[in-house]
């Protein structure tokens, strides 16, 4: 059976129409699906490119008084454990202090934590001279193998800090101090030399990102209270804090002194042959303040440094500077907008936790 359908002209004419409209819609959709698809696509380049961003270690270079107090000992077990989950790149680490073993203390460190190579410098010339009075130096420097013997094995501070900035991209390097100011005044002072043509202020402003510091005093006592990083070499700190080019965080007094660390590692039987828990063990028990552990000012420092303060902290909600008085004391400018302080968020047992966590961190096996 054959059927014949007959259309008039008046038909074709709305067929061909709608044919017309059926490709065009059909033609419209590919587009939109192709626009959509490069935007998923550049929205997963994107995003990858942010998370690599973010993934990138810090460069960071440590300074550091360690040995008046050991809360410096729990701050490089934390620098050394966030190097170890690639969060961090350990430049160099530098004392503040001129005490004779304080390069071999920093050797046995570093190497414990299979880092030997990290170049150590030594403050020379005018500077703070404060020994360890618990004589836990002498028991790790002893105990545990180490490269550099003595002071004098070390770098010239100054002239290590130069050699290690101007290798360093722009912008990129973040300066942990928890110690005196000593070798940032003589960086910022320091002149044009063979490794680069800048001087000291120039050279600082050019590589470094930002400079956290263990120092001061932001709360009711600030112009009154003189903290000890600060007044030990109250001019070495005027001086840098005059003229720093670069955005700082303060982790003051206040932050450190509520949070303590230290017993986890104590107590863990698990852990052995650890010079950072040989340090812990003999020095909390010489000192009833310590009785639910150390202080912990350094390692709130070195955490924000690394990691960034967001989740743990929050920093006053208006950019000032801080002033050094010549005495040690210091105040707020409110007018000011290099430098922020940490102010405390997260429950202190949560901090707590997460800092014995680091410093419980063991070194990665050979």
């Amino acid at each position: 059976m054959v059927f014949a359908v007959t259309f008039s002209i008046k038909n074709y004419a709305i067929l061909d129409r709608y044919l017309t409209w059926l490709h065009y819609n059909i033609f419209i959709e590919k587009i939109i699906m192709k626009h959509k698809v490069i935007s998923l696509l550049l929205a997963m380049v994107l995003g990858t490119f942010a998370f690599a961003q973010q993934q990138q270690p810090k460069n960071i270079i440590l300074d550091t008084d360690i040995g008046p107090d050991y809360d410096d000992v729990g701050a490089m077990a934390i620098l050394h454990a966030l190097a170890d989950k690639g969060e961090c790149r350990i430049l160099a680490t530098i004392a503040s202090n001129q005490y004779s073993s304080i390069a071999p203390v920093l050797s046995v460190l570093n190497t414990y934590f299979k880092r030997p190579g990290i170049p150590i410098g030594v403050v020379r010339g005018k500077a703070v001279n404060i020994p360890c009075s618990q004589k836990w130096d002498s028991l790790i420097v002893t105990r545990y193998p180490h490269r550099i013997k003595n002071n004098d094995e070390a770098e010239n501070a100054t002239t290590l800090y130069r050699r290690i900035l101007a290798a360093q991209p722009d912008q990129s390097v973040t300066i942990v101090t928890i110690g005196f100011m000593t070798n940032m005044a003589n960086l910022l002072q320091s002149k044009p030399d063979k490794v680069s043509p800048l001087n000291g202020v120039a050279l600082v402003k050019k590589k470094v990102k930002l400079l956290v510091s263990m120092a001061a005093c932001f709360n009711q006592e600030m112009g009154k209270f003189k903290e000890f990083n600060v007044e030990k070499d109250s001019v070495s700190s005027k001086t840098t804090f005059d003229n720093w080019p670069s955005p700082i965080i303060f982790s003051g007094f206040e932050i450190g002194e509520k949070i303590h660390t230290g017993l986890p590692i104590t107590k863990d039987k698990s852990i052995t042959h650890s010079p950072v828990k040989d340090v812990f063990q003999k020095s909390i028990p010489l000192d009833p303040n310590d009785a639910k552990g150390r202080m912990s000012w350094d390692e709130t420092a070195v955490l924000v440094a690394v990691r960034g303060y967001e989740r743990y902290f929050d920093v006053v909600k208006v950019k000032g500077k801080m002033i050094c008085n010549s005495d040690g004391s210091n105040l707020w400018d409110k007018t000011g907008s290099r430098d922020r302080y940490l102010v405390l968020k997260m429950p202190i047992p949560e901090i707590e936790a997460v800092l014995n966590t680091l410093i419980m961190h063991q070194p990665k096996a050979n």
